[in-house]
């Protein structure tokens, strides 16, 4: 591709973006940027969480995860639904009930001060490295085969995204992300599926002629009954379902969306379709996955260091101009839904968890929107920060660990969550946040020593449930049986 192909390629993209913020964000206010004025469609909501819920991990990753894991991750994604029904049934009707507009201010309302302020901090934590990781992944791909080239540092690259990411969600927020996501989630599917079809035609078979080749590969198996295998069905299906309560449920960026629909039902419609489109959305990424090998064999390309690589390599390699634009659009809607909303809910949470900005009184509305701003840019030079430093380490393992890190410190809020649903203790406050920082370390202790300690077991993304477990011990042991007001 040309450097002035692709220019035209990003500045046309970026240009749709600033149009939607610019219809969107008329007359906005801090209601507006918090929670859209609670007048967003559950389907536009809905059909934009699709992109936000795969990211790009999953357009980048998953197709590439087929090679090693094969279909497996579908027991996964089946977990999802069942968590999902979870969020719509229980989570959902609690947050609405209470109207919140940051989650984690239940945890106030249900234990105290500390308890609160730990698991605003750990979302803080988990979504400022997770949201950095995916979108590293994707600018990196990006910096690699495109403005390397072109001779643009990597730091520029980023902060570039990140200052667009900023111009256009500065006033409209979460009303702005709900329509931006739209966008993105319909250049990435299309971008799977022009994929899929552009080597379908490279390979010169028909669709029926690629289906059955990939239903009767060994990439198509997603039931492993090995109980010791990180694959194992149950194991997958539990922790999918846990997955989707924790960064879904209990992750603000998530559900700043849902608490942005007009009402309850129109919130929980919303949960329960994304769980059904999802099954097959992923299944799409699984088998472009497996499309991808087979185009790849059969060309006889060896040049993939990562599974990461493989679809990047075919599309921007070996399928043509018009693949590589389609994917470089893909691309782009991956790398601006990995941190916009993110964006969007670290200031939400920043100004309502811990500058309190909601219920200030001795602040004009100016200077709630002056702070807000701030926060913002603040937090956007943070994420830009955090990239730049994964790819100054440079070492996938570590890099990899730090995620895996930021994964952990879903499981207490996971614990504390559901020991507020499911008990009427009360804990003391003060010690919370001791036992949110060890349960993770016990669990990563775990995780280092399973096979050791547990015959052979290897811990998957199971370890999520075993870490909010410990979390839910650790409060049972600092509660009094002292009953809670029955309102929470």
């Amino acid at each position: 591709m040309s450097p002035n192909l692709i220019l035209t390629v990003f500045l046309i993209y970026t240009l749709l973006l600033f149009v939607i913020s610019r219809i969107t964000s008329k007359k906005s206010d801090n209601d507006t940027f918090f929670l859209g004025n609670r007048t967003s469609p559950w389907l536009v909501v809905a059909y934009g969480m699709i992109g936000a819920s795969l990211s790009g991990i999953t357009f980048i990753s998953v197709p590439g995860w087929v090679g090693e894991t094969q279909f497996s991750y579908m027991m996964v994604v089946f977990g999802y639904l069942l968590g999902y029904i979870a969020i719509a049934t229980i989570l959902l009707p609690l947050y609405y009930r209470l109207k919140l507009t940051s989650i984690y201010t239940y945890l106030e309302k249900r234990f105290g001060f500390w308890s609160y302020k730990t698991g605003a901090s750990f979302f803080l934590l988990s979504r400022i490295i997770g949201a950095s990781f995916r979108m590293f992944l994707v600018v990196n791909v990006m910096q690699i085969f495109v403005f390397d080239s072109m001779g643009v540092p990597f730091w520029v690259t980023v902060s570039i995204f990140m200052l667009l990411i900023v111009i256009y969600t500065f006033r409209g927020g979460i009303k702005t992300i709900i329509w931006t996501d739209t966008l993105q989630t319909t250049f990435m599917l299309l971008a799977v599926v022009i994929s899929v079809i552009l080597i379908i035609k490279s390979l010169g078979v028909g669709f029926d002629d690629i289906f059955h080749e990939v239903m009767d590969s060994n990439y198509s198996k997603m039931v492993f009954t090995e109980w010791q295998d990180k694959r194992f069905f149950i194991k997958e299906f539990l922790s999918g379902a846990f997955i989707a309560i924790v960064m879904t449920g209990l992750d603000q960026d998530m559900m700043q969306k849902n608490l942005s629909c007009r009402n309850l039902k129109d919130a929980q419609k919303n949960m329960i379709s994304l769980g059904v489109v999802l099954i097959i959305v992923n299944f799409l990424f699984l088998f472009l996955g497996a499309v991808l090998y087979i185009y790849a064999s059969a060309k006889g390309i060896n040049i993939i260091e990562t599974s990461d690589d493989i679809f990047p390599s075919v599309a921007l390699k070996y399928l043509g101009p018009f693949a590589a634009v389609i994917f470089l659009i893909g691309l782009l809607s991956a790398a601006y839904s990995s941190a916009d909303s993110a964006l969007t809910a670290l200031t939400t949470s920043f100004n309502v968890d811990f500058l309190n900005i909601r219920k200030r009184n001795d602040l004009s509305v100016k200077q709630k929107t002056n702070i807000r701003y701030l926060v913002h840019i603040s937090i956007a030079v943070i994420l830009i920060f955090v990239i730049v430093s994964f790819r100054i380490i440079n070492d996938q393992a570590v890099i990899n660990k730090l995620f895996t890190i930021a994964g952990y410190t879903y499981g207490p809020l996971l614990g504390m969550f559901a020991f507020g649903l499911f008990t009427k203790n009360k804990v003391n406050d003060k010690w919370v946040p001791l036992i949110a920082i060890l349960s993770p370390v016990i669990c990563y202790f775990i995780s280092d020593n399973s096979e050791a300690l547990l015959n052979g077991y290897k811990f998957g993304f199971e370890l999520l449930i075993l870490n909010g477990m410990l979390t839910f011990i650790g409060l049972l042991i600092i509660s009094k049986k002292k009953n809670v007001k029955e309102n929470l």
